[in-house]
């Protein structure tokens, strides 16, 4: 149990904008780790181990990407028992994102939309965060994911080349690495996930890979996140192109951009991805339409409107062989974590 009950510190988050009530917590948690104020937010960790896509994690939930875009608090974040923990995304050029306000809390629905845009201070700065929380956690069992993709201000037909450059920097560091094609905050992002262009960036990446894997002698996994508002003929083509392309896995899935769970509340007509409680369904949706089309063994990480154990326990029984959390996280805190990791550990034990 933490020090510091996330109960008491919620209400006082939650009277601040959205995004001042983020970047407090980064600063506070980049500030605090590996210090003694780290015991104020430090859990055990659930010990629940899996083998996935030839990495060893010692428990089955982890942080999502997008609440550390600039891999600032990635030590902070493992003291609270995430089995892994993804940083970014990041792209190749700093960015500031969308103009502000851009995130929005919709309490009633446990949920949040927010239209970031991949604001992130570029890759130099990105991985020399990574780089000296590697060198800090060399005994650590958490496994790191670095998560890349495309500034805003690159024509979309050269999407491909930030893509490779972010790949090149991240993958002497990463555990694993995905390639976030699902954002719906940049212009036409979302186009990468249609056959012909999904096709060319997924041969792109994978023979980079190849030869990356040659130079540094080791090979990263390679995953793909995708959206949830796909219908199943789209998910079986992106289903048979992660086949054809050799890569390691899929993270279903991003945030939605379907309101029809939260009309009529305030915000709910806001541009941006909806995630949090109302995307549940859809993600479950596309992680089992993913199951059936991949066969088993072939990873899966289920990600979208976990705020319970029984949640993730839903995404297990979709199809899912890991979970990750972010907006479950901004709502009930870091009491989630275990949680989670002892409902998936006790599930299979069962």
């Amino acid at each position: 149990m933490p020090l510091l009950p996330y109960p008491l510190v919620r209400p006082l988050l939650f009277q601040l904008d959205a995004e001042a009530a983020h970047d407090l917590t980064i600063d506070w948690l980049e500030r605090g780790q590996n210090t003694p104020l780290q015991a104020l937010w430090k859990q055990p960790l659930v010990q629940d181990p899996i083998r996935l896509a030839g990495l060893d994690f010692p428990n089955r939930i982890g942080m999502a990407a997008g609440l550390d875009k600039n891999a600032r608090c990635i030590d902070a974040l493992g003291a609270m028992g995430f089995g892994s923990v993804e940083v970014g995304t990041v792209t190749p050029k700093p960015q500031p994102g969308n103009p502000k306000p851009r995130i929005f809390r919709l309490p009633q629905a446990e949920a949040l939309i927010n239209r970031f845009g991949f604001n992130n201070l570029g890759l130099d700065v990105f991985l020399q965060n990574v780089a000296r929380s590697r060198l800090r956690q060399r005994k650590s069992p958490m496994v790191l994911g670095l998560n890349i993709g495309k500034n805003a201000a690159t024509p979309i037909e050269r999407a491909t080349d930030d893509y490779l450059i972010c790949l090149d920097g991240v993958y002497p560091h990463a555990d694993y690495v995905v390639v976030n094609i699902s954002s719906p905050n940049t212009k036409n992002l979302r186009a990468l996930q249609s056959d012909e262009a999904l096709d060319g960036l997924l041969a792109a990446v994978s023979t980079r890979r190849a030869q990356l894997a040659e130079t540094h002698g080791k090979r990263v996994p390679l995953f793909v996140k995708i959206a949830p508002d796909l219908d199943e003929l789209q998910v079986q083509a992106i289903a048979d192109a992660l086949l054809r392309h050799g890569m390691d896995g899929v993270i279903a899935s991003n945030t939605a951009l379907d309101r029809s769970a939260i009309q009529g509340m305030p915000h709910a007509e806001e541009a941006g991805g909806l995630s949090g409680r109302p995307v549940q369904v859809a993600s479950n949706r596309v992680i089992a339409g993913l199951r059936a089309r991949l066969g088993a063994g072939f990873p899966i990480i289920g990600v979208g409107g976990i705020m319970s154990g029984e949640d993730a326990l839903a995404k297990l029984r979709a199809g899912a062989d890991m979970v990750q959390v972010y907006t479950g996280f901004i709502y009930r805190g870091p009491a989630l974590v275990p949680e989670v990791a002892r409902a998936l550990r006790d599930a299979r034990r069962a």
